[in-house]
This record gives structure tokens, C-alpha cells and sequence, in this order.
């Protein structure tokens, strides 16, 4: 196995989570319907405005790898929802399957040997693949962290889980 084998594999398993990090799909399972547009205490946004801004921002890194003729969204109000924006259950549905359809892209992009995870992006400062793969890692695992904890607070974990995150 190559140095760059070992760097996709890596990247891989930071993409899907586990090890240090929960992974999106323990995160999110078995989400009560009647806690999707809940504020938890102390905290301005809900469980389904944490859920899109981490699919909004990875569909956004997603696009500035792909695309060359790239334009940043506003930040932030066009990485968020509206504070008063609310979804049904089955918008909170797509925001999960938007998320996972996200993450399998980033996941053959990294997997394809074509994919020369350390050539700089044209038309960015210096970017590589491998940054903002990290980043879109990096920033999954630290919101998905954030919403098992808010799931831990508005106690809306199943009942045979004892309301601990777990990786």
C-alpha cells in the first residue's frame, strides 16, 4: 500500500466518522419529529438549522471542488437557515439524504485514483483536495458532536440509548 492509499483510506474514514468522531447517521437516527424546530435552553438555533447548515456547508466545499468558475455564498446568513425558517419532518428527511448524497461524492472523489488529492485547485489560493476534504471532515465532526449534545439536553436520544453520545 502507497503513502496516498494511506492518505485516501484516512481521509475516507474521516469523511464517514467513527474512531474520535460520531458518525452522521448515529447523529441523526431515530430524530422525534416533535423536536426538529425545538430550541434547545440557551441556544438560538434548532436541531434541523445545526442539520442544514452542516449539509449547506459541505454541499458548498463539495462545489468549490468541483466547480472552477466558483462563487462564495454570503457568509453567513447562506450557511444557515432563517432563525425563524421551520421544517416538516419530511424537509428534515432531505436535509438527511441531501447530506448523504454530499458525503458519497466527497467519498469517490477521494476513493478515485484519478483524483490527485494533493494538486492545487485552479483558480484558488493554494487549495488542495486534501484541504478541503479535511475541512468538510473537520467541521462534520464537530456540529455532529454539537448536535449529540443538544440531542443530550432536549433529551431526544430513544430510550434505549441512556442519552450518552457515543462514537
Amino acid at each position: 500500500m502507497t503513502s496516498i492509499d494511506i492518505l485516501r483510506d484516512e481521509l475516507l474514514a474521516l469523511i464517514d466518522g467513527g474512531g474520535a468522531h460520531m458518525p452522521f447517521d448515529a447523529a441523526v437516527a431515530d430524530f422525534p419529529d416533535d423536536a426538529i424546530n425545538r430550541l434547545p435552553p440557551n441556544v438560538s438555533y434548532t436541531p434541523w438549522h445545526l442539520l442544514e447548515h452542516i449539509r449547506i456547508t459541505q454541499s458548498d466545499l463539495l462545489a468549490y471542488i468541483r466547480h472552477r468558475v466558483y462563487v462564495a455564498p454570503a457568509w453567513p446568513t447562506a450557511y444557515w437557515p432563517a432563525r425563524d425558517a421551520t421544517a416538516t419532518p419530511g424537509e428534515f428527511a432531505r436535509s438527511v439524504d441531501g447530506f448523504r448524497s454530499d458525503r458519497e461524492a466527497l467519498r469517490k472523489l477521494v476513493a478515485d485514483p484519478a483524483t490527485d488529492l494533493l494538486a492545487t485547485i485552479p483558480n484558488t489560493p493554494g487549495h488542495t483536495i486534501l484541504r478541503e476534504v479535511r475541512l468538510a471532515g473537520d467541521h462534520n465532526a464537530y456540529h455532529l458532536g454539537e448536535l449529540a449534545i443538544l440531542r443530550q439536553v432536549m433529551e431526544t436520544w430513544p430510550p434505549d440509548r441512556d442519552n450518552k453520545p457515543r462514537a
